[in-house]
């Protein structure tokens, strides 16, 4: 049974090697290999929920995404969220157009009737790209010492949209922004 469902957005190839990097730095000296155990891809995540129909995201996400440019991001900073996860993160530099994207696709989904929950509404989302979850609490400062040796920032586009059920991660569906075809 599935533990939810999460609009994400993807990066271009060269961005998205680079989160991998870290992944791959991570997982490595075995500090964290959740992300990869899970079948993720590097994404931000835009929304998420447990209980979501996602006959219901498909055209919204479809038509929201054939409306988007491909979205310039620079990840300039490491960050971590102190929760159950223990998770590491790449944090963009929260320009004007990734607010707006993030504020639009909300909007488009609220007018749909699709309720937001409180960390994914505009006014207090933090947009980061994961890097290590679960890490152990008792390596948590080698983990940013590994990280901290990333040249940052790391630029690039975000290009595509899609949603996942997870976990492990599966991909539903996913489209190019700026298109209206369908990615598999």
């Amino acid at each position: 049974m599935s533990e939810g469902y999460a609009i994400e957005l993807y990066f271009d190839p060269a961005l998205e090697n680079q989160v991998l990097k870290a992944w791959n730095v991570v997982a490595r000296r075995q500090i964290s290999t959740h992300l990869i155990e899970i079948e993720s891809r590097p994404h931000i995540t835009l929304f998420s929920s447990p209980f979501i129909d996602p006959s219901k995201l498909e055209n919204i996400v479809k038509t929201f995404a054939a409306k988007q440019d491909p979205l310039p991001l620079s990840f300039g900073s490491i960050g971590s969220l102190c929760n159950d996860n223990n998770v590491l993160f790449l944090a963009p530099t929260p320009t004007l157009p990734l607010l707006q994207f993030h504020f639009q696709l909300c909007d488009a989904m609220k007018r749909e009737g699709i309720e937001i929950g409180e960390e994914y509404r505009p006014d207090s989302w933090i947009p980061y790209c994961p890097v290590a979850e679960e890490v152990p609490k008792n390596r948590m400062a080698e983990a940013f010492t590994v990280l901290r040796d990333l040249k940052l920032p790391v630029n690039g586009y975000a290009m595509d949209i899609g949603l996942v059920e997870y976990s492990p991660v599966r991909e539903l569906f996913s489209f190019v922004l700026g298109s209206s075809s369908v990615e598999s």
